[in-house]
């Protein structure tokens, strides 16, 4: 009998470490800017890429595929804290995105799946709860700049145009329907000047595009805007006018398509095309 109870001790004793594990946040870890956490749950995975694609489940067609930044977050509910329903915790997140002014896109009991639009890009949101409440997971997906942006220095413009005749350009910067660049536009400009400094018998047309939203005149005469502002804004880095030439086509020579805000991001550029 002692020995049956001194194995049964024993065969215990491997659990008792599991057990008194604390119940904190993950090493690492941290909540996504955009939303809080549900009152007395820890943070117990967490997984974020710089660019990766997502495939909901809850969406069909082009908004089923999300590229981007990726931030994956599971939370699980302390030992002893209140019990919520899987419902209230959807409805917690449907309610909080929104109030930043985001779009739900499909709902119910334990799903909330919404996009939130801020300066022309879309942020998707997908909640699941499961395990009665226990557990739920926040995956979010934010645009990021194009590949194209990360390479676009002179050196990789210079080859683009050398091997296509043009090079295409995301890194230019304005406000919906504005002409304006903005000032994170200047990283880019910089690496065109450059280039053109180092190509001096360069010359190039700068070429504005838009995607089909709104309406076509408007579109023609902003893309033509936007190209003439990239060429005044390289004139005055010491690039002679005579060099340049700009012109828009609004939406009449797409990237990608128009069906998604992917592709009309996509749409959204400056090319740079060889006059010689």
């Amino acid at each position: 009998m002692i020995r049956s109870f001194a194995f049964a001790i024993l065969m215990m004793i491997p659990l008792i470490p599991a057990l008194a594990q604390p119940e904190k946040d993950v090493d690492g870890s941290k909540d996504h800017p955009l939303f809080s956490r549900m009152p007395g749950y820890y943070l117990s995975q967490y997984e974020t890429k710089d660019f990766d694609v997502y495939t909901t489940a809850y969406l069909t067609g082009g908004d089923a595929q999300w590229e981007g930044n990726r931030t994956s977050i599971e939370y699980t509910r302390m030992t002893g804290s209140k019990e919520v329903s899987m419902v209230q915790i959807a409805r917690n997140y449907q309610n909080a995105i929104k109030k930043i002014g985001g779009q739900i896109l499909h709902s119910d009991d334990r799903i909330v799946v919404g996009k939130i639009m801020k300066a022309g890009a879309i942020t998707w949101v997908e909640v699941s709860a499961f395990n009665d409440g226990r557990d739920y997971q926040l995956v979010i997906v934010e645009p990021k700049p194009m590949e194209q942006e990360v390479v676009a220095d002179a050196a990789a413009l210079s080859q683009s145009i050398a091997s296509t005749g043009k090079a295409v350009i995301y890194g230019i910067y304005f406000d919906t329907g504005k002409s304006v660049l903005k000032p994170e536009s200047d990283p880019t400009l910089e690496q065109i000047t450059k280039l053109l400094k180092q190509e001096p018998q360069l010359q190039l047309y700068v070429i504005g595009h838009t995607d089909n939203d709104g309406k076509l005149d408007f579109n023609l005469k902003l893309s033509a805007d936007r190209a003439s502002a990239v060429v005044k804004a390289l004139v005055g880095r010491g690039i002679n006018a005579s060099r340049l030439a700009s012109a828009g086509v609004a939406s009449y020579c797409p990237a990608a398509t128009n069906k998604t805000e992917e592709g009309k991001a996509k749409n959204r550029r400056v090319e740079l095309v060889a006059r010689n």
